[in-house]
């Protein structure tokens, strides 16, 4: 019994100990920011005595101790706080009877520290606890806080991008969250996202189903960037946002506590409702005819008109009821109400296109476009953003003809005969042709101002599939080329004449006529449009030509340079060309010889100037616009006489650019005066003379015929002169072949030529030619035939070198008096040869002849057996 009192005094008093008092504060450490309110709340249970408590709090740094504030002795704060209790910063407050905070408003890096909450006691017995440490941990403030709207203004269904940049010293133990808000007008700050801490994310009570439908989205970029993106921002979207820092401690017990708090305004958001900036138009009023296409465009503009989904629909009306829906694509691209003559299409983001085939009468009305645009709410719904009917647009369905208008205007004139004429017709301000072809047709009218009548012919039709049809009288000049017809534009018809005569003087005039596909197929003529008449006259001016020579150097003796200019004067020439040629002749009355030609395209040609030796001593050159100059260098004897210039005017055929590019024509040609070559000779005379010792030769001989040449007066040195020599003969046969072509000549350099008579095959005659001494050429005929009898002749051309310039010139050709070369006709020697052929002719035959008949005689007439005649001789005649 005594045991069992003795635990129960036991269990009473362990009863006692444990219910002593109880004095408590947060776990810590306790970590605050700089500058920011701090609290730390102090309980007391468990106690006795009465109920309302006192508390003291002090500040503990190592082993110093310093008060800071009492509920109940004012005097308690050290003098280190004395001035903070006084001005309040720091305070402390009972919550109850049993609880109370000491209170910092703005706590100070000096503040960290531990800090002691005590309670004097009350109790009957001393038991508990009557202190509680908490240790607070002061941090300085390096929460930035920068954000930033890159586009403020958007329009609905566009993306809005909120930046908030914050960023922090790193501190152990605390965390960071961003928070944006958004607030419209007046109405309290909704939340709309946080992120943090602890990588959380929490949306506000508003913004919840648009989360969760991704129409927001965090953009962690890292380094301090926290950004939130608003997919399909809509009108409600505009107004102020707010991006809010907070920073956090973990407490005892795994709360959080925010120790810093930051906000800054990220400005206003304009969202443009769709509806505000939603553009719907048409084209203007339209006529057709029947039959025609209809093509409407619906033009729809908006600045947000990429992020649009649109739903189309054309509306017609006639005027007196309401506007029915005539075609609808839905914004999926689904078409209703289509069909083989209608149409709708989408031919770019902004613009659909209505095509109504082949429309009727009852087509006409008033149509106009209702557009509907739609904004995408989430991945799978949509919302009508906006609705607009474009003003409506009146189509008149009717028969049209073709209209336009018809200009004739010359885009070249004549000036001159045989000048180009070009005349354009023009059609313009053209209505209503369609498919259709445009045709024209040139007239033409002899009549002229003062004419009191006139007649108009057809020059030709360009039909409307393009085919020529030439006027009857013009078919000619159409066929070669002379006039011609073409289109050089759509709209643009060209009459040109390549070379405009007197006759063409007149009014022209054009009509162009429209053709329209007909039903039964082929073509009709839908309208014609005559142009007015325009005069083509000019003042005809005969062409006038005039050339004069002028002098410019003399040849005063053989070997000198002759030179002269011809100056060309022309007048109601158009654009002409020249070409000159150089003329000489001997004498007056004496057929001219052409020397050399400069043709209008200046391409030099030597005409009649053949002499070997000479073709580079003449020259013609173009010395100015109308100056023409001709040389003869080394001037001979024998180049005396006139010299003259004709000169001919040529014009060219004009291009269809109007640019020369034809044939030349010729137009008029002059001759100029004459200049004379007329130097005397003062070199020696020389003579020719033919020799022969024998005049009279018989057959077989040989025949020498010499052909001197003398000189009088002062004989030149040898080297200085040299002869050409050409021997003729005048037999009868040689006569009647004209008789000009030498037998045999000898050049100045010693070379002798036989011609092709003396060298053919149907000639016999054996001849050579040498040169004796200096003056003297024989002539030596070899064998001497009956054809080898007649006149002969020689004819030398003296050549002399002048000292001065070192150039041969050529003398006046000397002929000798004929001499006759006969042939002796021996009567028996002629005769001889034949006889003694004929004798022994006939003395072989007389023996080849009884020769063969002696041989006959023995061989075909012998008999060999002897049969004897019978008696009876009158049987024997009957069996002969």
């Amino acid at each position: 019994m005594e045991q069992i009192c003795f635990a129960s005094l036991l269990l009473l008093a362990s009863l006692a100990l444990c219910q002593g008092r109880v004095v408590r504060v947060p776990s810590g450490p306790l970590v605050r920011v700089e500058g920011q309110a701090v609290t730390i709340r102090c309980n007391v249970s468990q106690y006795e005595g009465p109920r309302d408590q006192d508390f003291e709090w002090m500040m503990l740094q190592g082993q110093d101790e310093f008060p800071v504030i009492s509920t109940f002795d004012s005097s308690y704060p050290n003098a280190l706080f004395k001035d903070r209790v006084s001005s309040g910063d720091i305070s402390i407050k009972k919550i109850s009877d049993s609880s109370s905070e000491l209170k910092i408003k703005k706590v100070r890096a000096t503040d960290s520290a531990t800090y002691q909450c005590s309670t004097p006691s009350t109790d009957t017995v001393f038991s508990g606890n009557y202190k509680a440490d908490v240790a607070l941990k002061v941090i300085g403030d390096s929460l930035k806080v920068a954000p930033s709207i890159p586009q403020p203004a958007v329009s609905e269904g566009e993306q809005l991008e909120l930046h908030c940049n914050t960023t922090r010293a790193f501190t152990e133990h605390t965390s960071l969250s961003v928070t944006w808000s958004f607030k419209v007008g007046g109405s309290p700050m909704k939340e709309i996202l946080t992120f943090g801490p602890d990588d959380k994310v929490t949306v506000g009570d508003s913004s919840a189903q648009r989360y969760a439908e991704g129409g927001l989205r965090l953009d962690l970029r890292g380094g301090g960037f926290y950004g939130l993106v608003l997919s399909g921002v809509r009108p409600e979207d505009q107004g102020k946002y707010v991006c809010t820092a907070r920073e956090w401690v973990r407490q005892g017990g795994g709360s959080l506590h925010k120790i810093l708090e930051k906000s800054e305004d990220m400005g206003k958001v304009t969202v443009k409702p769709t509806a505000q900036s939603l553009q719907v138009t048409m084209e203007k009023n339209t006529t057709l005819n029947m039959e025609d296409t209809l093509n409407l465009t619906c033009s729809i503009g908006a600045s947000n008109l990429a992020s649009l989904a649109l739903a189309v629909e054309w509306l017609v009306s006639d005027g007196s009821a309401s506007p029915q829906v005539l075609i609808r694509v839905d914004r999926d691209g689904t078409v209703t109400g289509g069909s083989a003559q209608l149409a709708l299409s989408r031919v770019s983001p902004g613009e659909f296109h209505l095509v109504a085939q082949k429309v009727e009468q009852s087509d006409s009305g008033w149509y106009s476009c209702r557009v509907q645009a739609w904004l995408p709410q989430s991945s799978t719904k949509w919302y009508q953003a906006a609705e607009k009917t474009s003003d409506p647009v009146r189509v008149l369905v009717t028969e049209l003809k073709p209209e336009f208008k018809v200009t004739l205007s010359a885009a070249v004139t004549p000036q001159f005969t045989d000048d180009p004429t070009e005349l354009h017709c023009e059609v313009t301000d053209v209505l209503h042709l369609r498919d259709g072809h445009l045709g024209v047709t040139w007239h033409y009218s002899s009549a002229l101002p003062g004419d009191a009548s006139s007649v108009t012919e057809t020059v030709a039709t360009l039909n409307e599939l393009g085919a020529l049809v030439p006027g009857s009288t013009y078919a000619k000049r159409l066929e070669s080329g002379d006039i011609t017809l073409s289109r050089g534009e759509p709209t643009v018809f060209r009459l040109r004449l390549l070379r405009t005569r007197t006759q063409d003087m007149g009014a022209y005039s054009c009509s162009v006529s429209a053709w329209a596909p007909s039903r039964q197929g082929g073509w009709e003529q839908a309208r014609e449009v005559p142009s007015t008449e325009l005069k083509v006259q000019w003042s005809p001016k005969t062409p006038v030509l005039s050339v004069v020579a002028h002098r410019i150097r003399e040849a005063s003796s053989a070997g000198s340079t002759f030179e002269m200019s011809c100056h060309v004067t022309g007048q109601n020439l158009q654009n002409p060309g020249y070409s000159v040629l150089v003329r000489t002749e001997e004498r007056s009355g004496v057929a001219s010889r052409k020397v050399l030609s400069l043709n209008a395209d200046s391409v030099l040609q030597l005409e009649e100037w053949t002499e070997p030796g000479r073709v580079d001593s003449v020259a013609l050159e173009k010395t100015g616009r109308l100056e023409y100059r001709f040389r003869l260098y080394g001037a001979q004897l024998s180049d005396r006489g006139s010299y003259y210039c004709e000169v001919a005017a040529w014009t060219r055929e004009q291009g269809g650019s109007g640019a020369p590019g034809g044939e030349w024509n010729r137009v008029v040609s002059a001759e100029s005066n004459k200049i004379e070559i007329t130097f005397e000779d003062t070199g020696p005379v020389f003579n020719v003379t033919i020799h022969s010792d024998k005049h009279r030769v018989s057959p077989g001989e040989t025949a020498k015929l010499q052909c001197i040449i003398s000189v009088q007066g002062a004989s030149p040195n040898r080297g200085d002169v040299s002869f050409e020599v050409q021997w003729f003969q005048s037999p009868v046969h040689a006569l009647e072949n004209g008789g000009a072509e030498p037998l045999l000549s000898m050049d100045r350099w010693g070379v002798v030529r036989k011609s092709a008579s003396a060298t053919g095959a149907n000639q016999s005659t054996d001849c050579s030619l040498e040169r004796s001494d200096a003056h003297t050429f024989t002539l030596s005929v070899h064998g001497t035939r009956d054809g080898d009898a007649g006149e002969y002749h020689c004819v030398a051309t003296p050549w002399l070198l002048a000292p001065a310039s070192g150039s041969w010139s050529e003398g006046r050709q000397l002929t000798s008096p004929p001499i006759y070369l006969s042939i002796r006709l021996a009567l028996w020697e002629s005769m001889r040869l034949p006889l003694l052929y004929g004798v022994g002719s006939s003395l072989a035959v007389g023996l080849l002849s009884i020769l063969l008949g002696l041989i006959c005689a023995h061989c075909c007439c012998r008999n060999s057996q002897y049969t004897p005649r019978s008696s009876n001789k009158l049987m024997d005649m009957e069996m002969d």
